[in-house]
């Protein structure tokens, strides 16, 4: 998932950022609520989890813009109030999920893993690719022409958004900031031997040809 945090306290934002890193996901973060729909609004975000007292906008105002403007992300609250009414409040500005601090990292992973699978499984957990590429997204298996192939997390959610993105010219910064940590150490390298690998695995299973490099471009997943 590509997630973005809006939370003003570093404690708690280095945490958040640390734990879903740990979970593979994209991960961005803001430390102002203008900052936070900026990017919001900017780039398309599988999650937002977004902190209540905020400097500038708080977070219902950031809330409110977010839906008025269509956005879909699924949204998890964090505030240190624990009273209905304020749970109430942010269900009705269009929130998805509410936790209150000091929260477990464990049960908000579960939370979000949750929202992954919900967010597919209301289309089809299971993507029919084409070319033999068959990707159940509700346990994240490949197989190529009935047979399983073994991907890594990073290489899995590599091939997902390929898979999301078929027949479309992806660049390598495309795949770096919705697929990798957009802030971690690394290069676009990185993007090019993670193609390989995953090339590498579908044309062992028979899947020659459905990853294909444009030169000083990018990528494309072409399958018929």
């Amino acid at each position: 998932m590509r997630i973005l945090i809006i939370e003003d306290y570093k404690p708690t934002r280095d945490s958040l950022e640390a734990g879903l890193q740990q979970e593979n996901h994209a991960v961005e973060s803001a430390t102002t609520g203008t900052d936070g729909l900026s990017l919001a609004l900017r780039n398309d975000y599988d999650a937002i989890v977004l902190d209540v007292m905020l400097p500038d906008l708080d977070g219902w105002q950031v809330l409110c813009r977010l839906r008025e403007n269509g956005s879909e992300a699924h949204v998890l609250m964090l505030t240190a109030k624990d009273e209905v009414e304020d749970k109430v409040q942010g269900l009705d500005f269009g929130a998805d999920d509410y936790m209150t601090k000091p929260f477990a990292m464990d049960e908000l992973k579960a939370r979000l893993r949750t929202a992954d699978r919900n967010r597919f499984q209301q289309k089809n957990p299971v993507l029919n690719v084409g070319g033999g590429l068959e990707i159940n997204t509700a346990n994240r298996q490949v197989r190529m022409w009935g047979q399983e192939v073994k991907l890594t997390p990073k290489e899995y959610f590599l091939l997902h958004y390929l898979a999301s993105r078929k027949g479309e010219l992806v660049t390598r910064t495309d795949i770096w900031e919705n697929v990798y940590d957009y802030y971690s150490s690394g290069t676009s390298n990185v993007v090019d031997v993670y193609i390989l690998r995953v090339r590498k695995k579908l044309e062992q299973a028979g899947g020659g040809g459905l990853i294909q490099t444009r030169r000083g471009h990018g990528y494309l997943l072409q399958a018929d």
